[in-house]
């Protein structure tokens, strides 16, 4: 590491308190994934071969956050249709379950089928329940098809909503915002938010100056980096800092950045390296050295959500990085649950056994998953890191 590394680790290292948290999810019948229950830990790194399906846990959980925001009919539309997901010959309807740990309240269970139906598809059952110690759980929701009921808090009871309620949407969607535990509930769901790699193409939005706003995240694009970078140096300067020093320790030549302003409320960011009298641009920054600095900006935004999803967040990034990045991952699962899909068994060096999620295929062809700390391995690392494990198939089938 860098100059301002021990004071980046103290910073990554600083304990937050843990709040409401997920807890588990179950899948029956999206594509590979036929039946399959994973524990959610705060920080899940998914490996597994191609086809395994972990880009697809990552889209369970999607759907299920695009419900919570009242656009499941748009994102199964993006999925060319609800039959175009389902486990080919196996399943005729989609299951799927997540529960919630509630700080200082029971935990919270939510769950939705859905079937096709002609070109579309029908809510068939939808619940979110509580076990509050009765002989049955509390339900706030308790849905069939057309048949909607919420539990009325004056009323104390399932009623029907005196509302107009939009049919292919969830009735977790739709929830009034007085119903306070599952109007939270699907404000942490909806909040969710999924990155794909970033696209750092020439002309990509995180190339370009960006206007100067109050930005707490730097975007799924990199839209507001530039923004959110300038916001925390203006605001919540140790964050900031603990930004600079990363990138110290991720690149010795570095020294800092600035944001000279290009127009009116217009900012660009300027990286400065020690041997260089004249700063680099955005656009003049490599794949690698754009990437790492946005994942270092979101993993440490005060911004960030209940679930962050990243898929492949390691893309073109040179192996010494990726110790760096598994320490960003871990510091931010105490303020967010970090769910990662990767096929880099480098990244998994620098991650501990109950870190790891193992994706795999039975002989039938459908996913498995298992948590590496629940395998037989204290013997084998004695000798081996997890990524040799990995290598000489110790984990699974390798990707």
């Amino acid at each position: 590491m860098g100059e301002g590394s021990e004071k980046y680790v103290a910073v990554l290292m600083d304990p937050r308190t843990k709040t409401s948290r997920f807890k588990e999810l179950s899948i029956y019948g999206f594509r590979r994934l036929y039946d399959v229950r994973l524990l959610l830990r705060p920080l899940s790194v998914m490996i597994g071969a191609n086809g395994t399906g972990k880009t697809s846990v990552l889209e369970v959980l999607s759907l299920l956050v695009n419900s919570a925001q009242t656009k499941l009919n748009e994102f199964i539309s993006d999925l060319t249709g609800l039959s175009s997901v389902l486990t080919y010959d196996r399943a005729e309807e989609l299951r799927l379950g997540i529960s919630m740990t509630v700080a200082g309240h029971e935990p919270l269970e939510y769950s939705l089928t859905l079937k096709p139906q002609g070109i579309a598809y029908l809510i068939s059952e939808e619940k979110l329940s509580q076990d509050r110690g009765l002989t049955q759980p509390f339900l706030h929701i308790d849905s069939h098809g057309p048949d909607i009921r919420y539990f009325e808090v004056d009323q104390k009871r399932l009623q029907q909503p005196n509302w107009e309620h939009k049919p292919l949407e969830t009735s977790l969607s739709q929830v009034p915002k007085m119903f306070r535990e599952p109007e939270d509930f699907r404000n942490r769901l909806s909040s969710s938010t999924f990155y794909h790699v970033l696209n750092v193409e020439p002309r990509s939005p995180v190339r370009l100056p960006q206007p100067m706003r109050p930005a707490t995240l730097p975007g799924r694009n990199g839209e507001d980096l530039v923004s959110c970078l300038f916001y925390l140096r203006e605001t919540e300067r140790n964050r900031f800092e603990a930004i600079e020093d990363a990138l110290r320790a991720a690149f010795p030549r570095f020294e800092r950045l600035d944001f000279p302003p290009v127009a009116a409320g217009t900012l660009a960011l300027a990286w400065r390296e020690t041997g260089f009298s004249k700063p680099l641009y955005m656009h003049q920054l490599s794949e690698g050295t754009l990437r790492f600095l946005w994942l270092a900006t979101l993993l440490q935004s005060p911004g960030l959500t209940a679930l962050t999803l990243l898929d492949e967040p390691d893309v073109s990034l040179h192996p010494e990085l990726l110790s760096l990045l598994a320490d960003l991952f871990r510091e931010a699962s105490h303020r967010t649950q970090v769910i990662v899909a990767t096929h880099s068994d480098r990244l998994i060096r620098f991650l501990q056994p109950e870190e790891v999620l193992l994706m795999d295929s039975n002989d039938e062809g459908m996913s498995t998953v298992k948590w590496a700390d629940e395998l037989d391995l204290d013997q084998w690392l004695k000798d081996y890191s997890l990524d040799e494990l990995w290598s000489i198939g110790r984990l699974g089938a390798r990707a």
